[in-house]
């Protein structure tokens, strides 16, 4: 299979930090999508990333969407979200936490991207950042309670720490000003814990 994408994408990289800890080889190809959509589109009309294209030819979209259908393919061994009952849901709420912090660290990041100077609304970019740190707080005292070390509560990884860390990573990489290894100091040292992991340091934006 073939992952598209930067990783420097946080979508990107959780599907690649996924991929790598559950063992299922890839491919990956670093295309820029704003300078090179066509290569995306002819997999994905949404000419988004990450795209990830099977072996057989059919392409997943959104990184929901494949982490669900790799998890189908790791099986209940190597899965990253539990099946079914309180603990998928616990992960799964810490799982879209952390990918509503990184949905609003990119709102901010974009707000000044594309914008002509003038029009960059700054109360804009500071709503999105307070809800980023929001997520990342609520985040950090799950981590500060965590007894095993992760997140959900599990005696291993789960997506709920694949996505939180990365969600982390994403803020301190595009907004250093928010200061987050300061703010957050449990999430700060699960990040670290996690980033010294083959599974993510090869997988760095």
């Amino acid at each position: 299979m073939k992952l598209m994408g930067l990783y420097r994408s946080p979508y990107v990289r959780r599907v690649a930090a996924s991929l790598n800890i559950m063992g299922i080889a890839y491919d990956h190809d670093a295309v820029p999508v704003f300078d090179e959509p066509e290569a995306v589109k002819a997999h994905n009309p949404l000419v988004r990333i990450p795209t990830l294209v099977l072996d057989d030819g059919d392409a997943l979209v959104e990184s929901y969407a494949i982490l669900d259908a790799l998890d189908e393919i790791a099986g209940d061994d190597k899965r990253l979200i539990p099946a079914s009952g309180a603990d998928r849901r616990n992960v799964m709420k810490l799982t879209a936490v952390s990918t509503g912090t990184m949905d609003k660290t990119v709102m901010a990041v974009y707000e000044g991207r594309f914008h002509p100077k003038e029009k960059v609304h700054k109360p804009w970019i500071e709503h999105n950042e307070e809800q980023a740190l929001g997520g990342l707080g609520f985040l950090d005292q799950c981590a500060a309670k965590a007894d095993n070390g992760w997140l959900a509560g599990s005696n291993r990884i789960s997506q709920a720490d694949v996505s939180a860390v990365i969600a982390f990573a994403f803020a301190k990489m595009a907004r250093p000003k928010l200061e987050v290894d300061a703010k957050f100091p449990a999430l700060a040292n699960l990040s670290a814990r996690c980033e010294a992991m083959d599974e993510f340091s090869s997988v760095m934006p």
